[in-house]
């Protein structure tokens, strides 16, 4: 996954800003709920820019705006929880959920808005939410969480704040879709890859004879 090589600088600047949140009291579950409420509104916008054809580009870019800062958020809970000392059961559980309803409203409002047709749109969100399935699954079978495939959370997102700064700039179709359009595209085709990809490695890991396996009874 492209994010990964990213990671590390993005800690660089994102540790500081999680640690100075954490000590003036905001909590990781606040953050989280916080990162929602910018992917509702993100959503929202991409909704409203096929409605509006004079002001389409400006508001994708603020939708992309949003979905930078969900992208933010959801990072930095995760941060501030360890530096707090306080990761839990409970943390982990609501940043899953959170996410998939982010996942849900940004994507469910590109193709609502009308940047691409509703069969393509269908196809990614189901991609999303199973691929994001298998890798909590692995775990619940446990074989340990399970991130791996071409494309991830992190991923998609980087892929649709850069297709908004590309729509804004040009927000013409090529062959028949836009930018939004093409890379709901590609998410969607990637998202089933990578769905693929997991199903593989947890069969394969499922097959492997665990050590208990070997103990007599």
């Amino acid at each position: 996954m492209t994010s990964n090589a990213l990671r590390p600088l993005a800690l660089k600047y994102l540790e500081p800003l999680a640690k100075t949140a954490a000590d003036v009291g905001v909590s990781p579950n606040t953050v989280s709920a916080l990162s929602l409420v910018f992917a509702v509104f993100s959503g929202l916008l991409f909704y409203y820019s096929g409605r509006e054809p004079g002001y389409g580009p400006l508001i994708v870019l603020a939708a992309g705006l949003m979905v930078a800062l969900n992208s933010l958020l959801d990072a930095m809970d995760g941060v501030m929880a360890r530096y707090l000392g306080i990761s839990s059961a409970k943390g982990d559980f609501l940043d899953h959920v959170i996410d998939r309803y982010a996942d849900s409203f940004i994507i469910c409002g590109i193709f609502f808005g009308g940047h691409v047709q509703w069969q393509i749109g269908v196809m990614t969100i189901v991609g999303v939410l199973i691929t994001s399935y298998l890798g909590t699954q692995a775990q619940a079978l446990n074989l340990g969480r399970y991130y791996g495939g071409i494309i991830g959370r992190a991923d998609r997102l980087i892929l649709i704040i850069l297709a908004t700064v590309v729509y804004a700039i040009y927000p013409s179709q090529v062959y028949g879709l836009s930018s939004l359009g093409w890379i709901i595209l590609i998410i969607g085709v990637g998202s089933h890859i990578t769905a693929f990809q997991r199903i593989f490695h947890i069969w394969k890991q499922l097959n492997v004879p665990s050590a208990d396996s070997d103990k007599d009874d």
